[in-house]
C-alpha cells in the first residue's frame, strides 16, 4: 500500500466494486467464491449431452493482468462488467496459473501445451532476440486444430519469434494481424526492436490509431464472418502492458516515440519508468474489458455464442500498478503474484454458468483441453505437459492429483495439492501451504522435511528433462 498515493488509496477503499456482477467485497482474495456462485459440478451424460459438432474456440489473453485485477476476482477500484458477466455465464477458476512468470515463455506453453523449457525460445524470459523462436515444424494448438478442419487466426501479440524464420502463419494460423515483439507503443507501433511492429500476415500494416481499438475491430470482423468451418481465434491483447497509455494519451506516446528516435534504448523507453499510475492502469483494464465486451457482443449477434468455447486468462501475474492483494510478488517471480491469473471458461452449450472451480490449472492444461474438446488427438511425437480437463468439465471425472511445475532462471516452484515447493533468488528451499497461507509467509520446510524432499525431488526430475539455461 505504501506505493499508492493517498488519493489512490482512498479511491480503493471508498470505490468498492458496486454494480459489478459477482464482484464480492473489496479486498477479497481471488481464491474466494463470490456471492451466487456454486462449486463446479459437471452435468454429466444424459442430462445435457455434448454438442454434436466441434465448437468454435475463442482464446482471449490479457497482457500482465494480475490475479485480482478483475472486479469478479476482487479488484475494488476496477470495474470489469463484461468479464464479470462472462464469469457469471461460465466457470471462474480460482486457482489458475500461467505457464511461466513472463510473456513469451507462457505463450510457448499455451501454443504448444508443453513446458517452455522444451524449446530454446522458451528459455528467453522474455524473448527479445532474433534467430530464435517457435520452430514451424513443432505442433501447435493451431496446427493441430487446422488438421481437424478448423480455420485459425491469431490477432494481437505473437511474441514467439521474429521474421523471417518465425511467424504465426508458419505455425498453423491461417491469418495473423498483430505485433511480433513483447511490447510496442500503443500509437506509433514502435516495438522493443526499435522498428515499426504492426503486421498483417508477414507484411507491415500502417495504422497509427490506438492499438487496442485496431485489434478489437479485427476481432469483431473475424467473429462476425460467415464461417463454413469451426474456427480458432487467439486474441492476444497487449493491454494492460506498459507503456502506460490510454486512448487519450497520444501526447504520452509522442514523448516516448521521440525518445526512441533520439537514440534511447527502445525497451527502456517503452518500460515507461517515468510514467503511469494506479488510475491510468485501472483505465487501461477497464478499456480492455470494454473491448472484450464488443467481441462477445458480436459473437452473440452472429448466433455462434452457444457453441463457442471462450477462454479468458493472462500471460502472467501483474506488474507495477497491478492489484495483487493478497498475493506476494509480481511478474517475473514464481511467488503466487507472479503466476496466478484470472481464468474464465464459458461454453453455454455444455457448461452451466455461475460456477467456480478451485482445481489448480495452468496454461498447458488449456491446450490439452481445447484439443480434446475439438476431438483432436495430440501428436504423440511431442507429448503434452498439460492435462486435459475435458473429462472433469463434461463428464464429472475427478482431476487426478498431479504436479504443476515452473522453472525460470532465478526461481523454481512446484505445486502439489495445497503444498508449494519454492526456491527464490536467495537460494533457500521453502515449503508453503497455500490453503492457509496464500501470501507465502509461513515456511514449513523444517516442520515438513519429508514433504519438502518429495516435492523437490519431483521438481528436479521434471527439470532434468528440459533444456538447460546457457
Amino acid at each position: 500500500m505504501s506505493s499508492l498515493s493517498r488519493r489512490a488509496f482512498a479511491g480503493l477503499v471508498g470505490g468498492g466494486a458496486a454494480g459489478a456482477a459477482l464482484a464480492g467485497p473489496a479486498f477479497a482474495s481471488p481464491s474466494e467464491p463470490r456471492e451466487g456462485e456454486a462449486e463446479f459440478r459437471a452435468e454429466g451424460k444424459g442430462k445435457k449431452p455434448r454438442p454434436p459438432k466441434q465448437p468454435n474456440i475463442l482464446v482471449i489473453i490479457a497482457d500482465d493482468l494480475g490475479a485480482s485485477d478483475v472486479s469478479s476476482y476482487g479488484a475494488p477500484h476496477i470495474k470489469t462488467p463484461n468479464l464479470d458477466r462472462l464469469a457469471a455465464q461460465g466457470v471462474r477458476f480460482t486457482q489458475a496459473y500461467s505457464g511461466s512468470a513472463t510473456c513469451s515463455p507462457t505463450r510457448f506453453s499455451l501454443y504448444t501445451g508443453r513446458y517452455p523449457g522444451r524449446l530454446p525460445g522458451g528459455l528467453l524470459e522474455p524473448l527479445n532476440a532474433r534467430g530464435v523462436g517457435l520452430p514451424p515444424e513443432h505442433p501447435t494448438l493451431a496446427s493441430q486444430l487446422k488438421k481437424a478442419g478448423y480455420d485459425t487466426a491469431l490477432i494481437g501479440k505473437w511474441h514467439a519469434g521474429y521474421l523471417p524464420e518465425f511467424s504465426p502463419t508458419k505455425s498453423g494460423w491461417d491469418e495473423f494481424f498483430g505485433n511480433f515483439g513483447g511490447a510496442l507503443d500503443y500509437f506509433s507501433k514502435i516495438g522493443t526492436q526499435g522498428e515499426y511492429d504492426l503486421y498483417e500476415g508477414d507484411a507491415t500494416y500502417e495504422d497509427l490509431r490506438y492499438y487496442e481499438t485496431i485489434l478489437t475491430e479485427r476481432a469483431v470482423d473475424y467473429v462476425g464472418r460467415r464461417h463454413e468451418k469451426p474456427w480458432l481465434l487467439n486474441l492476444n491483447f497487449t493491454t494492460p502492458h506498459w507503456p502506460w497509455e490510454t486512448k487519450d494519451d497520444k501526447a504520452v506516446s509522442d514523448a516516448i516515440t521521440a525518445k526512441i528516435q533520439a537514440g534511447v534504448n527502445p525497451t527502456q523507453a517503452l518500460l515507461h519508468n517515468d510514467g503511469g499510475s494506479v488510475e491510468i492502469y485501472a483505465k487501461m483494464v477497464e478499456s480492455l474489458d470494454a473491448s472484450i465486451g464488443k467481441v462477445l457482443a458480436e459473437l452473440r449477434k452472429s448466433g455462434q455464442e452457444d457453441n463457442t468455447v471462450v477462454l479468458f486468462s493472462s500471460d502472467n501475474g501483474g506488474e507495477r500498478f497491478s492489484y495483487n492483494w493478497p498475493l506476494t510478488g509480481n511478474k517475473a517471480s514464481l511467488y503466487e503474484g507472479g503466476i496466478r491469473v484470472p481464468n474464465i471458461l464459458r461454453w453455454p452449450a455444455a457448461l452451466k454458468g455461475r460456477q467456480y472451480s478451485a482445481v489448480p490449472v495452468f496454461s498447458p492444461d488449456w491446450t490439452a483441453t481445447l484439443l480434446e474438446l475439438a476431438g483432436t488427438v495430440p501428436d504423440p511425437a511431442y507429448p503434452l505437459d498439460g492435462r486435459s480437463l475435458a473429462g472433469y468439465l463434461l463428464r464429472g471425472e475427478t482431476v487426478p492429483e498431479r504436479d504443476l511445475f515452473w522453472r525460470t532462471r532465478g526461481y523454481r516452484a512446484l505445486r502439489r495439492g495445497d503444498w508449494k515447493y519454492f526456491r527464490g533468488t536467495g537460494g533457500a528451499d521453502q515449503l508453503f501451504n497455500l490453503a492457509v497461507d496464500e501470501r507465502e509467509v509461513s515456511d514449513y520446510a523444517k516442520l515438513e522435511p519429508a514433504r519438502l524432499a518429495s516435492l523437490k525431488q519431483s521438481w528436479e526430475a521434471i527439470a532434468g528433462t528440459l533444456l538447460p539455461y546457457s
